[in-house]
């Protein structure tokens, strides 16, 4: 216990860069759990109401990166990731030595291990963590963890996610968080398909969809998936709590890196061609639940 509160006293000082829908929520919990939070996103009216919560703005990356005991990432897509790290004034080229380098961005392994290796070219410490749990486990604190690199590094900044997660768990080498949430994301996109075709066939056969979900809850059918996007559907309410377009990106970061190892993964590319269909069809800024319009619901 007292080693846990020296580690405490010397992870203060927190960049973070990406306020989206998860990263406001994090930077909340990061707040409350006692840590000095700057922030950067390229949209300051997305950080306003956290700035005024008490997290510091700063102007670019630069000043986001430089001086903190870990700088934290969660941005949208691969393409934004390479330009925060590997940009001019990015975090690789502004950070300390021995600052921790945490991307929780959902990005491609092979990334992940290139920051990796040139972090450590420069004495600085990466770790490839991104989470699970939706915009409802970043509210309440409760995300999954899933972190790859060099173990030191991850208990060194394990106070920083129990500030923002509950399940946190050590994956192995760099890229294994990034793997990890490969397969997250494969097993989602076959769960929630599955409940909007359940849906789908309620509503076509004349059952009550409220009722059918809650019976089916119950029993081996039941899921994270249909327990919280389900209630969702039938409210008619397809807000993101995770965007179908960065779920596209996911899927498609898996299905690149499945042929890669030679796995044909076919309901991963069947689910992924139904979402590129509703992206076309103008439904990328929606959540994920909308899938079942698909079905023309």
């Amino acid at each position: 216990m007292p080693k846990r509160k020296k580690e405490e006293q010397r992870m203060k000082n927190i960049g973070f860069i990406g306020v989206g829908i998860m990263g406001k929520s994090m930077v909340r919990n990061l707040l409350k759990a006692g840590f000095e939070v700057s922030v950067y996103t390229r949209t300051r009216e997305k950080a306003e109401e956290v700035i005024k919560e008490g997290a510091k703005w700063c102007e670019d990356v630069k000043s986001c990166a430089k001086g903190r005991d870990a700088v934290i990432t969660i941005v949208g897509y691969p393409k934004d990731v390479e330009e925060v790290y590997f940009g001019e004034n990015g975090i690789l080229s502004s950070a300390d030595p021995g600052t921790y380098l945490i991307d929780m961005t959902t990005t491609s392994p092979r990334l992940a291990v290139r920051i990796y290796e040139e972090a450590k070219k420069k004495g600085l410490n990466a770790l490839d963590a991104p989470v699970t749990g939706g915009d409802t486990g970043a509210r309440e604190g409760t995300l999954t963890i899933l972190a790859g690199g060099e173990e030191k590094a991850f208990n060194h900044c394990l106070p920083v996610f129990e500030a923002m997660g509950k399940a946190i768990k050590y994956q192995g080498m760099a890229g294994n968080g990034q793997h990890t949430k490969m397969c997250n994301q494969i097993a989602i996109a076959g769960a929630l398909s599955g409940v909007c075709e359940a849906l789908a066939y309620a509503k076509a056969n004349g059952l009550n969809e409220r009722t059918m979900v809650e019976s089916i809850g119950t029993g081996a059918a039941g899921s994270a998936q249909l327990k919280a996007l389900a209630p969702r559907i039938l409210a008619g309410d397809f807000e993101p709590g995770f965007f179908i377009k960065h779920f596209i990106k996911d899927m498609k970061i898996a299905a690149e890196e499945s042929r890669e190892a030679g796995v044909h993964l076919g309901v991963l590319e069947y689910v992924l061609s139904m979402y590129e269909t509703m992206a076309e069809q103008g439904h990328g800024d929606e959540g994920t639940q909308a899938l079942v319009k698909y079905y023309s619901w």
